[in-house]
């Protein structure tokens, strides 16, 4: 189902954007050597209830996971990048954490995901893999709006992932977003330009580069949620949900 949003729609779309960037950007904050990942899932679980929203995680049960979930967030850490499962793990110093996070408010959903070098140190490769998911993403966005294709988005983050000189996976990538988390049309992180679904103004997209340094392949852990590189290689995630408007593409998941 590919979902257009009425222009009634659109201020709930935007209040739930910057409710996830807002808790995004806290848990960022608070994210500190030290910090156990239950932590930021209790954190994130407190203020998705404070701001009277529902999670879209706890309960959700895809046929690729072991479900329900059963947390608030994920949380993946190195060579952890999709569908990190929470669990009794303390953040060091110089870790790589992602952390994903969607949520409905008044009836609209939201998604968006951050990587972050937790502490003091700045490991070059980390820091370089950071900055690319972010390009690529910034790519996608700057070439979305009406009348533009599927493809065209799918084409600029490949093109910004794969010129920094990184296996690209095509396994799971963005997709629709609306009244529910994950909707058509699907968003591969590389394609052909001019192929795929034409944008509508009103579509919800969460747009979602990640790269692993040096492989394409994924494993997935025994708690049948959490996806690592095959090759234990560190790895990192950047999203934001946007919406198509008549003139571009506006950036919902900011902090407010």
């Amino acid at each position: 189902m590919i979902e257009i949003l009425a222009p009634s729609q659109l201020p709930r779309a935007r209040a739930t954007g910057r409710l996830v960037g807002t808790i995004l950007n806290t848990l960022r904050g608070r994210a500190r050597p030290g910090v156990n990942l239950l932590e930021i899932d209790d954190w994130a679980k407190q203020m998705i209830l404070e701001a009277g929203a529902e999670s879209c995680y706890v309960d959700y049960a895809p046929s690729f996971g072991r479900g329900p979930f059963g947390h608030w967030i994920c949380t993946a850490v190195n060579d952890a990048v999709l569908h990190g499962l929470p669990h009794d793990r303390i953040l060091a110093d110089g870790d790589l954490l992602t952390l994903d996070l969607a949520v409905v408010l008044d009836g609209v959903a939201a998604d968006a995901a951050i990587s972050f070098v937790v502490g003091e140190s700045r490991p070059a490769e980390s820091v370089r893999l950071i900055e690319t998911t972010e390009r690529a993403l910034a790519a996608a966005i700057a070439v979305a709006g009406p009348g533009a294709r599927i493809g065209d988005l799918s084409h600029a983050i490949g093109t910004v992932l794969s010129e920094a000189g990184y296996p690209i996976n095509l396994e799971f990538g963005g997709h629709g977003i609306g009244t529910t988390m994950h909707q058509d049309p699907h968003v591969a992180n590389d394609g052909r330009p001019g192929r795929g679904y034409k944008l509508r103004p009103g579509l919800l997209l969460a747009l979602e580069p990640w790269v692993m340094t040096d492989t394409d392949e994924l494993v997935t852990d025994a708690d049948g949620w959490t996806l690592r590189s095959a090759t234990g290689c560190r790895t990192a995630h950047s999203e934001h949900t946007v919406l198509i408007t008549d003139d571009g593409a506006e950036i919902l998941t900011l902090p407010a």
